[in-house]
């Protein structure tokens, strides 16, 4: 695994930004005190990172993040014997040091990963809360500091890509969505400096534009792109550069479809 897979974050004395929009926080508090996996299911860009980094730093522990893919191995996620210039030893993978040292493993886009690999997540996930390393032949029980957490894009699942419902069973489950247009104005002020005018007038186009999901686009413009746009504007670019970069490009690769949003984009920026 590489140092782009899976990062550590220490605690941060400042929370990150995030704006709580409803009883999210106190599930999320309430599944830690009391030792229960969570699984955060909602669209890319909506905000369920920055959610997971808020309550680590909020509840004082150290994070792991693993971004799944389809090559993320059982290995990846426990560790593997290594070479080093004294001979073979063992190298933990970041589940095993959360476990090791009582932090939050955030497994990100977890459908993404070898169902194969999924499976090492089962003692975790019930009220034996214990890792067994079968290269070592250790089973680590879980301090009580430890908190395994799960998220997924519930619109990319598919027959090859969703979580079995035997795995599913295992999570608390908590639903994101993208914010109404009042918090999604305040967001982009708050992380951009940008103008209320501007963020106001943004808003409306992503929700324009989310209305073509599941017609021409088969991912809506999420808060994310959202916050490059006005990061973007923020720092000189004209608009409708910054909206072609951040809003309409990274949506689509057909021309069609391409230009359609640029009229989209045009017609509500009055460009």
């Amino acid at each position: 695994m590489d140092m782009h897979t899976a990062k550590k974050h220490l605690v941060d004395t400042e929370l990150p930004f995030y704006h709580v929009s409803g009883g999210e926080v106190d599930l999320f508090e309430r599944a830690y005190h009391n030792q229960l996996p969570m699984l955060i299911k909602g669209p890319t860009g909506c905000g369920k990172t920055r959610f997971v980094q808020y309550m680590a730093a909020r509840l004082g522990r150290p994070l792991y993040t693993v971004a799944c893919h389809d090559d993320l191995t059982a290995a990846d996620l426990v560790g593997r014997h290594l070479i080093g210039d004294t001979g073979t030893y063992w190298c933990d993978g970041p589940l095993t040091r959360a476990v090791r040292e009582g932090a939050i493993c955030y497994l990100d886009e977890v459908v993404e990963a070898r169902k194969d690999t999924t499976v090492v997540l089962h003692p975790l996930t019930d009220d034996r809360r214990i890792l067994p390393i079968e290269r070592t032949g250790e089973t680590l029980r879980a301090p009580p500091g430890f908190m395994l957490v799960v998220s997924y894009n519930p619109g990319y699942q598919n027959l090859l890509k969703g979580m079995k419902p035997s795995t599913r069973q295992r999570f608390v489950a908590l639903s994101f969505d993208f914010p109404p247009p009042e918090i999604e104005t305040e967001i982009l002020i708050k992380e951009t400096g940008i103008d209320i005018a501007l963020a106001e007038k943004l808003v409306q186009l992503a929700g324009c534009l989310r209305a073509l999901k599941d017609h021409d686009l088969e991912e809506a413009a999420s808060t994310r792109l959202l916050v490059y746009a006005a990061t973007l504007i923020q720092s000189g670019m004209a608009i409708p550069a910054a909206c072609r970069a951040a809003l309409i490009e990274p949506l689509s690769d057909d021309i069609d479809t391409l230009n359609a949003l640029t009229e989209v984009v045009n017609a509500t920026l009055g460009q």
